[in-house]
C-alpha cells in the first residue's frame, strides 16, 4: 500500500495579488519591471499599436517615504528621476524605443498634430499622428485621459480632458481634427478612458454646472446635487441665473436670502462618454478603467486627494 504524500511543513499558500481594476471593465494589469500598467482589452486586439495607463507603482524615486512612479516634472520630484521612471514606464510598454511626445497641458481644446519630434514644446491638451515610431502621452492626475485608435486608418489620438477640455469638446474636435486630417470615421473609433476622479469625488461649484448647462442639454444627469437640496431641483431642467447662487433649482430661498453657493458633483466619465457616442463613436467602441483616483490613492495620483502634492501618470498611445 503506498503511502499518500504529506504536505511539506511551513508551506504557505501564495496569496493571488489583489486585482487593481473591477474584473467587469474587461480591463488588465501588465506589470513589468515593478510598474504596474493597466491595458485596455479593446485598444490590446490591435496589434499595429501600444498602449497603456501607468499607475504610481513601481518607481525608484519617493514621495512621502513611499516609492512611486512619478512621470511629471513636478516641483518635489528632480527630471533625471522622472525621466528615469518615463524610461521604466516605457519598458513596461514594450516601447523602450518609441519617441515619446507629451505636451504643456493647458486645460483648452487645442489639438496638436505631430508626424516628427517637435522642436520646441508644445501647448495644447491633445496629439493627434498616423506616424509609427511615435508615442503620444498626457499626463493626469484628477482630469481623464483619453485614447483614441482609427481601427482602419492605423491613426491615434491622446487627450487630456479634465473639466475645461470636457466643457470646451475637446474628445470631440480631436474626432474632427483625425477626420480633417486622416480621413478618419468615428464608427472605426476604439475609444479607452482611463482612470479620472470619478462622480463619487468630484465636487465643483455651481458655476461649473451652469457653464455645463449652457452647452449641453444633457448635462443634468452628469451631475448629482446635495441629498437635502434634490426636492427642489426643477424635473427635467437646469436654469442658470445670476447672483452668489447661479443655479436657482439648487435653492428656494426668497430672493435676496440665497445661501452660500452649494457644491454639485460631476462625472466626467459620463460627459465624456455621451461627447464621443455624439460624434458617432459606437458605445460597443468605448470603455473606461471603472477607477477612481481619489477613491484609489494607493494605486494612482489624485491632485485633489493629495492637495496638490502628488506625481503624474502617463496614458500613451503608439502606431508600431
Amino acid at each position: 500500500m503506498k503511502k499518500s504524500a504529506k504536505k511539506r511543513s511551513g508551506a504557505k499558500a501564495r496569496k493571488p495579488a489583489r486585482r487593481l481594476v473591477p474584473r467587469s471593465t474587461g480591463w488588465r494589469e501588465k506589470r513589468a519591471g515593478g510598474a504596474v500598467v493597466l491595458i485596455s482589452p479593446a485598444l490590446e486586439k490591435l496589434k499595429w499599436a501600444v498602449h497603456g495607463f501607468s499607475t504610481r507603482k513601481g518607481g525608484a524615486n519617493k514621495l512621502d517615504g513611499a516609492r512611486v512612479l512619478n512621470l511629471g516634472f513636478t516641483e518635489w520630484d528632480s527630471p533625471k528621476s522622472v525621466e528615469e521612471n518615463r524610461t521604466v514606464f516605457l519598458r513596461a510598454l514594450g516601447a523602450a524605443d518609441r519617441k515619446l511626445i507629451t505636451l504643456r497641458q493647458i486645460h483648452s481644446d487645442v489639438i496638436h498634430r505631430v508626424d516628427k519630434i517637435p522642436e520646441q514644446p508644445l501647448s495644447g491638451d491633445a496629439l493627434i499622428t498616423r506616424v509609427p515610431g511615435l508615442l503620444l502621452g498626457v499626463q493626469t492626475a484628477d482630469c481623464v485621459p483619453i485614447i483614441l485608435a482609427d481601427t482602419k486608418g492605423h491613426a491615434v489620438a491622446a487627450v487630456h480632458a479634465g473639466w475645461r477640455g470636457t466643457l470646451a469638446r475637446i474628445v470631440a474636435k480631436t474626432i474632427g481634427r483625425m477626420h480633417m486630417e486622416f480621413g478618419t470615421h468615428a464608427e472605426d473609433i476604439c475609444a479607452a478612458l482611463g482612470p479620472c476622479i470619478a462622480r463619487c469625488s468630484y465636487e465643483v461649484g455651481p458655476e461649473v454646472a451652469a457653464a455645463f448647462a449652457g452647452q449641453f442639454p444633457q448635462a443634468r444627469d452628469w451631475f448629482d446635487v446635495p441629498r437635502e437640496l434634490r426636492h427642489s431641483m426643477v424635473e427635467g431642467e437646469i436654469v442658470a441665473g445670476e447672483g452668489p447662487n447661479p443655479l436657482k433649482w439648487l435653492s428656494m430661498l426668497p430672493p435676496g436670502h440665497d445661501a452660500p453657493p452649494p457644491t454639485v458633483q460631476l462625472d466626467l466619465i459620463a460627459a465624456n462618454r455621451w461627447q464621443l457616442r455624439d460624434a458617432g463613436v459606437p458605445e460597443k467602441n468605448i470603455s473606461d478603467s471603472g477607477i477612481c483616483t481619489a477613491c484609489r490613492a494607493d494605486l494612482l495620483f489624485s491632485h485633489r486627494r493629495e492637495h496638490g502634492r502628488t506625481g503624474r501618470m502617463l496614458s500613451a498611445i503608439g502606431i508600431l
